[in-house]
């Protein structure tokens, strides 16, 4: 077990949990938050930005928007678990930048319908991906300023030590 924080009365295994909820509801709002954004603009591009607010509100246009806005923020806060854990106290930019791609990636082309995108000569490919990376990079950025403010607060150690039996 770990050992007992005289600050906050929790266990350095609770902490460390603590740590990583903070870090997951912090990106996962931001990622929420920038999807909402970018569904309501392609929406307003189609539509216009009065009939793009109304689509939100009922039917199954509301139902896919909050679905899809709920799917990009649960997908923010498992990146931003995993990013707290992926970086640790290392400071490479290659750790950082590669699991935000890696996160770009999965979601992006998850998000395209092939078929589509073969069609279209690529392009949903391009826009999915780049719309993903930007939600992880402001995502990843924010919690880079909040592990900076000790907001939240770095996975002890180096990689491969220290947290293997934590878990």
């Amino acid at each position: 077990m770990g050992e007992v924080s005289v600050q906050t009365g929790l266990s350095s295994t609770n902490q460390d949990r603590l740590e990583s909820l903070k870090a997951g509801v912090l990106t996962g709002l931001t990622a929420g938050g920038g999807a909402t954004g970018l569904l309501l603009v392609h929406r307003a591009a189609a539509l216009g930005w009065s009939a793009a607010l109304g689509s939100t509100i009922e039917g199954l246009s509301a139902a896919t928007f909050w679905v899809s806005t709920a799917i990009a923020a649960l997908s923010g806060g498992l990146f931003g678990i995993t990013y707290r854990y992926a970086v640790r106290q290392d400071s490479s930019p290659q750790i950082r930048s590669g699991v935000i791609f890696a996160f770009t990636l999965v979601r992006g082309l998850a998000l395209v319908n092939v078929g589509a995108a073969l069609s279209f000569r690529g392009w949903p490919f391009l826009i999915a991906c780049t719309e993903s990376l930007l939600m992880f990079a402001l995502a990843g950025a924010l919690l880079e300023l909040a592990l900076r403010r000790q907001w939240v607060k770095p996975v002890p150690g180096e990689l491969g030590e220290g947290a293997a039996g934590e878990g």
